[in-house]
C-alpha cells in the first residue's frame, strides 16, 4: 500500500506545469523630427489683418469730416468732403474744350474719308482729339477725388484734420482699423531670418492671458529688413477670440524642426546598447509589440535626448522605459500615466 502511494505522489510530482511568461510593461513616447525641442521667442504685437491710412488724391480744403474716432465705418461709406469748388470750374471750361475740339476733329476726319484733305491733317485733329479726351477724364477725376470713402468695413482709429482746414494730397485724413481676423507682427533678427525654413509652429502667449499659449499660423516673412534690420513676420490667429485686441503685447513663441534632416530626437532612456550596436525599440499599437530597430546616435543632448539615425521616423512611438527587459517581437502592456490627483495611484 505504501508503495502505490508513493508510486502516485511519485507521479503527481513529475508534471510540471510551465507558466505563461509575464507581459512586460513599458512605458512609451513619441518620437520627435530633428531640433523639435529648439524654441526661439521674440516680443510681438497683436494688429488689425486690415488698416489703411485715408486720404485725398489731390489738395483742398476739408469742407466737412463725417466720422470721429471710434466710430463704425462700412466699406464704401463716405467719410470726408473736400470743397470741390474750384476742381468743378475747371471741369466745365475742359468740357465746353472739349465739345470744340471734338466738332472740329470730326470735321476733319470726314473731310479726309472723302478725299478734301491731307493725312497730316487727320493726324493733327485725331492727336488733339485723344489729348483733350485725357484732359477731360483727368478733370472728371479730380472732382471725384473730393470725397473720400472707406475700402472695407472697420473702426476709425484716428482723426487728423477737422472741418475747414487744408490738406495736401496723400496727407492721411483719418486711419481706419478692419474688422477681420487679428494678426500678431514680430520683428527677426538675420540670425533667425536664415533658418525660416525650418519654423514648424508658433504660438504666443498675451500679458492679458496669463498661462495661456495660443495657437497662430504663418503668414509671411518680408525679404528685406527694415530700418532697424530686422526682417518682419505676419502670423494670425486662426480662430476669433473676443479677448483679444490691436495693439496687445505678445510674446511669440516659434518652434525650429529641420526637417530636411534624416535624424531623430528620442529620449536617451529608449537607447539599448548590445555588442557596440546601439538599438531602440519601437511600439506597434495595432498587434501591442515591440520591435527592435538598430540605431546610429549622432549626439547626446545636455536635455536628456539622444539624435539618433536609422529605420525610424517622426510620430513612431519608442519604448523608453523597460527596454532591458523586453525582446524583439514581444507582446507589452502600456503603463498607465499617472493622475494629476491620485498621485500614486492609492485612491
Amino acid at each position: 500500500m505504501t508503495g502505490i502511494l508513493l508510486g502516485v505522489m511519485t507521479s503527481c510530482g513529475g508534471q510540471k506545469e510551465n507558466p505563461e511568461k509575464a507581459i512586460a510593461s513599458v512605458k512609451i513616447e513619441d518620437v520627435e523630427a530633428y531640433g523639435q525641442g529648439n524654441k526661439l521667442q521674440f516680443p510681438g504685437k497683436v494688429v488689425p489683418s486690415m488698416d489703411a491710412n485715408l486720404s485725398f488724391k489731390v489738395a483742398g480744403t476739408l469742407k466737412k469730416v463725417l466720422v470721429k474716432v471710434g466710430d463704425h465705418v462700412r466699406a464704401g461709406q463716405l467719410v470726408a468732403v473736400m470743397d470741390d469748388s474750384d476742381y468743378r470750374v475747371q471741369l466745365d471750361a475742359t468740357k465746353a474744350e472739349y465739345a470744340q475740339i471734338k466738332a472740329d476733329a470730326e470735321r476733319v476726319m470726314a473731310l479726309y474719308e472723302e478725299g478734301g484733305t491731307t493725312a497730316s491733317n487727320y493726324d493733327k485733329a485725331r492727336y488733339g482729339l485723344e489729348q483733350i479726351e485725357a484732359k477731360l477724364k483727368n478733370h472728371t477725376n479730380q472732382v471725384a477725388y473730393t470725397r473720400l470713402y472707406a475700402p472695407f468695413s472697420g473702426y476709425v482709429q484716428e482723426k487728423y484734420f477737422d472741418s475747414n482746414e487744408t490738406v495736401g494730397a496723400g496727407m492721411p485724413v483719418v486711419t481706419i482699423l478692419g474688422m477681420g481676423a487679428l494678426e500678431v507682427e514680430v520683428n527677426l533678427p538675420a540670425t533667425t531670418y536664415v533658418q525660416r525654413a525650418s519654423f514648424c509652429d508658433y504660438s504666443c502667449t498675451l500679458s492679458v492671458l496669463p498661462g495661456q499659449s495660443l495657437p497662430l499660423q504663418q503668414l509671411s516673412i518680408l525679404p528685406q529688413a527694415n530700418s532697424n534690420q530686422l526682417y518682419t513676420m505676419r502670423l494670425r490667429f486662426p480662430h476669433p477670440d473676443p479677448r483679444i485686441a490691436p495693439g496687445m503685447s505678445a510674446w511669440v513663441t516659434i518652434t525650429s524642426c529641420d526637417t530636411t534632416r534624416t535624424e531623430v530626437d528620442v529620449p536617451v532612456t529608449a537607447l539599448l546598447k548590445v555588442g557596440g550596436q546601439s538599438y531602440i525599440y519601437l511600439y506597434d499599437a495595432q498587434n501591442g509589440v515591440v520591435k527592435r530597430v538598430a540605431v546610429a546616435v549622432e549626439k547626446l543632448r545636455t536635455n536628456g535626448t539622444a539624435v539618433v539615425r536609422g529605420d525610424v521616423k517622426a510620430g513612431d512611438k519608442v519604448v523608453t522605459s523597460g527596454v532591458h527587459h523586453i525582446s524583439d517581437g514581444e507582446k507589452v502592456r502600456l503603463l498607465t500615466p499617472a493622475s494629476r490627483t491620485n498621485v500614486g495611484g492609492l485612491l
